[in-house]
């Protein structure tokens, strides 16, 4: 028996287009994922918005702490922070500085982070804000010579006592070095600089860095948590190569724990980006995941370790305003984070930073961005309710592959049974233009199997007023805005929820998804 919530909303989006039926007896058996561990839905933080996001020991920024908890209490365990990403290799350390982070911009190189960094030991107050999250802390190796050894000699210390016990995550050492030839904001590395060359350079500095751990925080060798995320390159066709920076020997101290690479789906400036070919559009995520899958399968068989997305969002150069931080770009988080489950990616580091346009939420008011929930948090949510507690079972996933570039259907298995689908509308529906007309749906429709023991199902909607909508969305009737309980989930009154499906005769259930939108079924 359908719900009054549910009929409702079937008379509100009209007239339905009927997807494929998918078989769902022979999805586990054909094509479910390895186990996913513990955190797959993590962030990175850029580097030089650390102490924005986190705050410090007189004022810990509570807002991001509150967002965090939310996602841990869904998986099972708090996202795992990245500190890192470009300004990481710009970021020089002196001990006499009182202020966290001295940063200088240079319009010429990025509008969006400084240039010049300069850290202080208070810059490590800002990993004792938050309650149950452990980090990766990212140490700088573009700078090189004198000034790059003493940041390294003066930061370890200070970085392996704030992490200490289970704040300590991994540790990572450069970000994007593929790039350290050809970067745009200038090389830092010469022309003849290759796999060889790069990887006795990480196995000398990552040495270094294990005597100063060793000298001031024993304990961290002694409980084997001397372990990094590695390369994190910026991903496939860039100037230096992950394999064969693997066969040069980049393991062979045995101290990588995850094989790191980083992905962006598109550039904000680059030519014919748009919302619908480029972010709402499952071919395009498959190709832009699909260029790691060789990579993948290659070394997780060459060194049995896990790969990971170590950074990544929808479009590099922070995103783009109106696109990556649309109701939209949730929906492709949502699409794109399942597709790399289901694929052998282990965990999914999301990119933020202070003011970036891709950003899940905006840790302070700032001069561009006001303090609040942003509309890829909504996605992060979905994707962390579909997978469920992670430390509890082991749970595949399945991509349940549709029959159009506008949908995708993904299965939540734990050890073994059906719990959970992901469905994704992406037909752009841009409310905007669209106010006077009905919002059309998509019916996606699958067949049980036999032996599923199904009860009860739930529906959990992701929905917003359309695809360009950066306000107004809820999951599951639940908003997480920063104005209404700063972050904490408010149940909206004027959004339907509790809906129930029913299972017809022949074991196939059929749900309305209306275009630019998404929900998670749930089987009890």
């Amino acid at each position: 028996m359908k719900s009054t919530s549910y009929i409702f909303l079937c008379l509100l989006v009209g007239f339905a287009k009927a997807a494929k039926l998918t078989n769902l007896a022979t999805s586990l058996s054909s094509n479910a994922s390895q186990p996913l561990p513990a955190s797959f839905v993590s962030f990175s933080i850029e580097f030089s918005s650390f102490p924005d996001f986190a705050g410090n020991h007189s004022a810990p920024n509570t807002f991001s702490d509150t967002l965090l908890q939310n996602l841990g209490k869904l998986q099972g365990s708090n996202p795992i922070i990245r500190v890192g990403g470009n300004t990481q290799d710009y970021a020089t350390f002196n001990s006499t500085q009182t202020e966290a982070l001295i940063g200088t911009f240079d319009f010429n190189r990025s509008k969006d982070y400084p240039t010049t960094i300069s850290i202080g030991p208070a810059y490590f107050e800002s990993y004792d804000s938050w309650h149950n999250t452990s980090f990766i802390h990212g140490f700088n190796l573009g700078k090189n010579g004198t000034i790059g050894l003493d940041t390294l000699k003066g930061t370890v210390p200070s970085v392996c006592k704030a992490l200490n016990g289970s704040k300590l995550a991994y540790w990572q050492l450069g970000n994007e070095p593929d790039l350290f030839k050809t970067s745009s904001q200038g090389p830092v590395r010469p022309s003849w600089w290759n796999e060889t060359y790069y990887v006795e350079e990480w196995l000398n500095k990552t040495e270094l860095i294990r005597s100063l751990i060793q000298q001031d925080c024993p304990e961290v060798i002694q409980d084997a948590k001397f372990q990094f995320y590695a390369p994190s390159f910026a991903g496939t066709g860039n100037s230096l190569n992950m394999i064969k920076a693997w066969q040069a020997g980049l393991n062979n101290d045995g101290n990588i724990a995850f094989i790191d690479s980083h992905n962006y789906i598109g550039g904000a400036t680059q030519p014919g980006v748009t919302l619908q070919g480029t972010l709402m559009n499952h071919t395009s995520t498959v190709l832009s995941v699909n260029k790691h899958l060789n990579e993948t399968a290659y070394l997780r068989n060459y060194t049995q370790l896990p790969y990971i997305l170590g950074e990544t969002n929808s479009l590099y150069n922070e995103g783009a305003p109106g696109l990556s931080n649309s109701f939209g770009a949730a929906l492709w988080g949502v699409d794109f984070n399942l597709y790399c489950a289901a694929t052998g990616i282990q965990r999914v580091h999301m990119h933020q930073g202070t003011d970036y346009r891709y950003a899940s939420w905006s840790p302070i008011q700032t001069a561009n961005t006001s303090i609040g929930t942003k509309a890829p948090y909504y996605g992060n949510i979905m994707v962390a309710s579909l997978l469920g507690d992670l430390t509890k079972g082991n749970t595949t996933i399945s991509d349940l592959e549709q029959d159009s570039t506008y949908n995708s259907a993904y299965a939540a298995y734990v050890n073994g049974q059906l719990r959970r689908i992901a469905v994704i509308q992406m037909r752009e529906y841009n409310y905007t233009d669209n106010a006077e007309q009905t919002r059309p749906s998509e019916t996606f429709s699958f067949q049980l199997p036999t032996d599923s023991h199904v009860k009860r199902i739930g529906i959990q909607r992701l929905m917003a007023n359309g695809s360009d909508a950066i306000t107004g969305i809820t999951f599951d009737g639940y908003s997480y805005n920063y104005e209404l309980n700063q972050g904490k989930p408010v149940l909206m009154t004027n959004v339907s929820r509790a809906e129930t499906l029913g299972i017809g005769n022949d074991g196939i259930l059929s749900i309305q998804v209306p275009w630019s939108s998404a929900a998670v079924i749930n089987f009890y």
